[in-house]
Order: C-alpha cells, then sequence, then structure tokens
C-alpha cells in the first residue's frame, strides 16, 4: 500500500536521522553551509581566485566568437621595422609621429587615439605641436597623472602633459585617460573603472559611448576566423610619412577609428585570457581597440543575478550530499557523481558562450563545495553505515561467524530469500533429561541455566566457524559448509562437536543452589541440504533443511541408549579423518530403513583411544566372533567408558555383520 510505504520511509529516515546524532548533524550542517559559502564566494578567496581565474581565461579562450575583421577600428603601430629605420627607440620618433598624423588628418578617419604619452619635451616637438594644433580630424592623446599611474609617471611629468595639451587646445585635439585596469594578477579582463575626473576613458572619447560612460563589466574578446586575418589590420606608420603612399591607404582608412601606437615585443604588453592557453601577450593599443569595438557594437555581457549564483551553489552542495548520503552501488555513484561535475563546469562555460558575463561566476568553487559537501555527507553515512554494519554484525554474529557476518554485510545477496543444495556437516546438540528437570524448579532458574548453557554452546559453535540455525529450547542446531563453505569445515565441526560435550560437562559441576544438568548429547553428519533465508523479507531466518538434518539429530538422540556423548556418521567422520574416531557398530536410526555405522570421536568424556578397539570391531563385523574377546578385554580396562561397554553388550545381542535397531 503506497501510504505505508511512504511511513516506512519516513521511519527510515528518522531512524538513519537518530543514529547520526544532534552533534554529528549539526556539524554536518555547519559544513555544509561552509561548502556553499565556499561554493558561491571562491572569487574573494586568495587561492581560490587564482583558479577561478584560470578557468574565466579558459573559457573565455574556448567560447570567443570568431570573427572577420573589423570594419570600424585600424591600428597604426611603431614595430621592430620602425625602431630600426628612425634609429630611435625610446622615446618614439615624434617627427615620425608628426608627419603620419598630418597625412591621416587628410584620409577622412573618423577619429584618432594616439596611444603614446607625450610627457617630456623632445627635440624636434615643436613640428609634433603644430600637426596636433593642425589637426581636423577629432584626435586624442593619451593621458594620465601621478595620481592614477604614479609608478610611471611623475608629477613634473603630469605637469608637461597638461602644459603641452594647454598650448594645442584651440585644435582638433585633446587629452583622453590610457587608464586600463589590471587585476591583482596582472591581467586585463574589465573594463576600466569611469573616470573621476576629466579627461574621459578614450574609448568613450573616441566613441562618443554615452551607454558605457559607466560600465565596469566583462571585455568581450574575440578571435579572427581566418589566421592571415587579425582581428585588427595593422599598418605599419612609417606607411604615413609620405603622403603619397599614405594616400593610397584611403579606403582602409575613411570613416573608421585609427589607433596609434606601439607594438612590440618588450613595451606595453599586456596578459589577457588569451595568454592562458597561447602564452602570447597584446600590445596595449590593441586593447583600447578592444574596447572601442565593443562599444561600437554595444554588446555588454548580462551579469548573472546574484540570487542565482546563490541558487547554484546551493544546489551543488545539495546535490553532492545526496550522493553521499544514499546507499547506492559504487557504478551509480560514480555515474552521478561525473554528471554533477560536468554539469558544475560545462553550466559556466555554456552562460560565456550565450553572451553571459562569468567574470565573477564561481566554477572552481562550485566543485570545491561540492567534494566539501560530498566529503561530509559521505563521511557521515559512513559512521552511520559503520554503526548499523557493527550492530548488524553483532546481530549476524549471534548466529554466523564474525568473518562470515562480514562477508554477509559486504554482499547481502548471500542471505536472499532463496535456497540452495549445499553440502554441510549438521550438528545437533541436547540436554539429557532437561525437559523434567524444568518441572521441578523455579521458571527464573530455568532461564538462568538454559541462558548460560546457550551462550556457552553458542560462543564454541561460532568460535569454530560454525553457523547457529535456532535454537530449540535447550537444543543447539548449527552447521558448517554455508553461508560460506571453507577447506577445513570437517576439523571445525569436529572440533566444535568434541568442545560442545566436553563443555556440557563442565557445566555439569555441582554448584550450590542449582539442579545438576543431564549430560550434553551431539548428533553430528554430513550430506546435502537446502539452504537459504526462508524467513521472510522483514527478518533473518537462515536455515537447513533436508534429510541431511533428520540425520544428525537421530544420531544425537541416539547417544542415549549408545551410552555415548557424541555421534558422528561414517560420511562425516571419514571427511574428518577416521584416525579422530573409534567405532561404535552400525545402527538402525528410527524412521529411516538404510543402517548408519556410527563412531565417537575420540577425546570426549573417558572414550578408549586404543587402536586394538577399531581393529576388534573390524574382526568382528567381517565375520570373527572371538573379536568380541578383545572388545569386553578393552571393555573390562576402561570401567568408566560406558559407550565402549554397551558396545560390547550390543555386538554380542547381535553378531558379526549385526545391525542395532534403536528404539
Amino acid at each position: 500500500m503506497p501510504n505505508s510505504g511512504r511511513v516506512s520511509r519516513l521511519a527510515g529516515a528518522r531512524a538513519a536521522l537518530v543514529q547520526v546524532g544532534p552533534w554529528r548533524l549539526a556539524a554536518m550542517l555547519l559544513v555544509l553551509v561552509a561548502a556553499v559559502v565556499v561554493a558561491r564566494k571562491s572569487w574573494d578567496v586568495p587561492l581560490l581566485l587564482i583558479a577561478e581565474r584560470g578557468l574565466y581565461d579558459v573559457r573565455v579562450d574556448v567560447t570567443a566568437p570568431r570573427v572577420d575583421q573589423d570594419a570600424d577600428v585600424v591600428l597604426v603601430t611603431y614595430v621592430e621595422e620602425t625602431l630600426r629605420n628612425t634609429g630611435k627607440r625610446s622615446p618614439l620618433d615624434r617627427a615620425l609621429l608628426a608627419t603620419a598624423l598630418t597625412h591621416l588628418d587628410k584620409l577622412g578617419a573618423r577619429g584618432i587615439g594616439v596611444d603614446i604619452l607625450i610627457d617630456q619635451p623632445q627635440p624636434g616637438d615643436r613640428f609634433l605641436e603644430d600637426a596636433m594644433r593642425a589637426m581636423r580630424t577629432p584626435t586624442f592623446f593619451a593621458f594620465t597623472t601621478n595620481a592614477a599611474n604614479g609608478e610611471f609617471v611623475f608629477p613634473w611629468q603630469e605637469a608637461y602633459m597638461r602644459s603641452l595639451f594647454a598650448r594645442v587646445a584651440q585644435g582638433a585635439t585633446r587629452p583622453a585617460s590610457i587608464r586600463l585596469d589590471v587585476d591583482s594578477d596582472n591581467a586585463w579582463r574589465v573594463w576600466p573603472g569611469p573616470a573621476r575626473a576629466p579627461p574621459p576613458l578614450l574609448v568613450n572619447a573616441i566613441t562618443g559611448s554615452g551607454d558605457f560612460a559607466a560600465f565596469t563589466g566583462a571585455v568581450v574578446f574575440r578571435k579572427p576566423a581566418f589566421a592571415d586575418r587579425p582581428v585588427f589590420a595593422n599598418y605599419q606608420i612609417d606607411l604615413f610619412g609620405d603622403p603619397e603612399t599614405a594616400e593610397a591607404f584611403r579606403p582602409a582608412i575613411a570613416g573608421k577609428i585609427v589607433l596609434i601606437g606601439a607594438d612590440l615585443p618588450e613595451a606595453d604588453r599586456f596578459v589577457t585570457p588569451f595568454t592562458r592557453l597561447s602564452g602570447k601577450t597584446t600590445a596595449g593599443v590593441e586593447l583600447h581597440a578592444t574596447l572601442i569595438a565593443q562599444a561600437l557594437s554595444g554588446v555588454k555581457p548580462v551579469p548573472v543575478p546574484d540570487a542565482a549564483l546563490w541558487l547554484a551553489a546551493l544546489l551543488a552542495v545539495l546535490g553532492a550530499a545526496v550522493i553521499g548520503g544514499l546507499d547506492l552501488a559504487t557504478r551509480w555513484v560514480v555515474t552521478l557523481a561525473v554528471a554533477q561535475l560536468a554539469l558544475i563546469l560545462a553550466t559556466p562555460v555554456a552562460l560565456q558562450a550565450r553572451g553571459f558575463d562569468t567574470y565573477g561566476v564561481p566554477a572552481f568553487g562550485l566543485g570545491l563545495g561540492w567534494l566539501i559537501a560530498i566529503i561530509a555527507a559521505s563521511t557521515t553515512a559512513r559512521i552511520v553505515g559503520a554503526e548499523q554494519r557493527r550492530f548488524a554484525q553483532g546481530a549476524l554474529g549471534k548466529y554466523l561467524p564474525r568473518d562470515v557476518a562480514r562477508q554477509i554485510l559486504r554482499n547481502p545477496e548471500r542471505l536472499a530469500l532463496s535456497g540452495e543444495r549445499k553440502q554441510i556437516f549438521a550438528v545437533f546438540t541436547d540436554i539429557e533429561g532437561f525437559t523434567a528437570m524444568c518441572q521441578t524448579i523455579e521458571p527464573e532458574m530455568v532461564a538462568a541455566i538454559l541462558n548460560e548453557y546457550l551462550d556457552t554452546m553458542s560462543d564454541i559453535v561460532l568460535d569454530h566457524g560454525g553457523t547457529i540455525d535456532k535454537f530449540v529450547g535447550d537444543a543447539v542446531v548449527a552447521f558448517w559448509g554455508a553461508p560460506l563453505a571453507r577447506p577445513d569445515d570437517p576439523a571445525r565441526a569436529l572440533a566444535a562437536a568434541i568442545a560442545l560435550a566436553n563443555a556440557g560437562e563442565r557445566l555439569r559441576a555441582p554448584r550450590p543452589g542449582r539442579p545438576l544438568l543431564g549430560r550434553t548429547r551431539v548428533g553430528v553428519h554430513h550430506g546435502e541440504a537446502v539452504v537459504g533465508n526462508f524467513g521472510g523479507e522483514g527478518r533473518i531466518q537462515y536455515t537447513a533443511l533436508g534429510d541431511s538434518m533428520n540425520v544428525a539429530a537421530r544420531l544425537e538422540g541416539a547417544n542415549k541408549q549408545l551410552q555415548s556423548a557424541v555421534l558422528v556418521s561414517r560420511e562425516a567422520a571419514e571427511r574428518m579423518g577416521l584416525a579422530a574416531f573409534r567405532p561404535l557398530g552400525r545402527v538402525r536410526l528410527r524412521g529411516r530403513a538404510k543402517p548408519v555405522e556410527v563412531f565417537e570421536p575420540i577425546g570426549v568424556g573417558a572414550s578408549v583411544a586404543s587402536p586394538e578397539l577399531a581393529a576388534a570391531w573390524a574382526r568382528f563385523d567381517g565375520g570373527d566372533a572371538d573379536a568380541l574377546v578383545t572388545l569386553r578385554a578393552l571393555s573390562a580396562a576402561a570401567p568408566d567408558d560406558r559407550a565402549l561397554a554397551a558396545l560390547a553388550a550390543r555386538l554380542e545381542s547381535i553378531g558379526p555383520g549385526g545391525v542395532y535397531d534403536l528404539d
């Protein structure tokens, strides 16, 4: 019924929580909360930040759109060949800059940006200032302050730049901030913060885009679609030093924003997300071009709401806690864990590819939070499982050997609701006259005697690797060979049978206030039985069924007439080693037509261990009636050996080759 199943599951969950315990549960919840915080705030933890930036760079690199050459922005740069041609490395040749500006001004550019600081006087500056005053194209020269860039710009350099722009103010030339904010690892990933004082940022000044004046999100990086066509066309500045050569580039310049700067291996280079995989840095002038192209396109990556990030962190941790806390097969745990980790790592990549701003979106943090959660949940589950296993092993240990119980717990299918045919050694024990004794003493005394007796017998069976089938009053039913068979099961079963009988004798010792117990009788047989758990789904009732069990039970009862303590069938004795036994003749058990040859282990009570006994029995059974004389002599020499005396009497009555019929 659905309701009963639901109630059962809820009861199981409540039981599990009780086993966890309040302190352990509180500790696990605290760790899970910490895992959520780690998963969400990993960008704020220095060590985790390194990993987050690395993963961000990789996903930017692999998802960057491939584009053809930009139609709005071109670069005009100083390169190594330019330095060789001009014979000047630092500062860059300003005469060439002045000439190039003059010629570019005539080519119809939309705007010109100069990413070169004119921060100290040089010979020939008059030509550059004249060119700056004469510009008709909106032209923006690099400017920065000591406050913004004190490591590289001294106050006197700032003063020189301010005076320069004051001298050329009547033209189309204006200063613009070339500030590019980098992260603490010196990598450039996001837009520079808004200018707090004039002049404006170069990107805003040259595009006139007010939409990006306060934008501080991620930069949209692009890759060239073709290896021979970079994202931005890049022309060597030398090409614009001659008017006729410059005129040839009119189609490439007209209507576009031109950025002039250095593209040199040792100057003004920046680490970007692309550097992570390629190892290559990017010229600063190209970074400005990237910002300008993004502003012109109007593309702003969509920020991921903070609530969504907290929800993702929570779901990652809960998912891990479920996997760690559930008792699933290893293949399912691995499958679910791989699926969750793949989702955690793939989601930021998918968001980046779809135009979301994933700068600040945790990826490594989600994975780490997931790992912390799965460790916390699985550790708690293992602790509870260990306690449950200890409890179960303790319960199973009352009926199964500890090593067998451990294997059963590792592979519960061994106790599935099914039967299987097994060759086993069946052992039955009973106390002679116990039922009658119970009628004469108090119930409390019966319980005390029986508990002590069964505890002793149980320990012996389990210590010798046997499985306890059941207790029937004072009788103990056990077997060897199931659920697990061992090569030494015969020796174990024999040793246990002797120990059971001898322990019974010790328990018979007189004690004040207690009645004397009868002898403990043991029957042992080897044969086939159907062994399995036949108790139903709700309980373990591991038992053996079949004629072999009946034979062992009959042998236990036969001890009374044969005056023996332990009777073992030939089927069992042969497997245990006949040298460890003495023969007690051939009997026909009650309810069985086929006779059974029986033996008693040497070492039980006062049994005679003389090899002459076996030889005399063999001669007598073979037809030599005179062998009975030897048997009587052996019995006379051992007056306490009641089983031997009873054997001699039986053989005399049945004759050679005869079978003694038991009542």
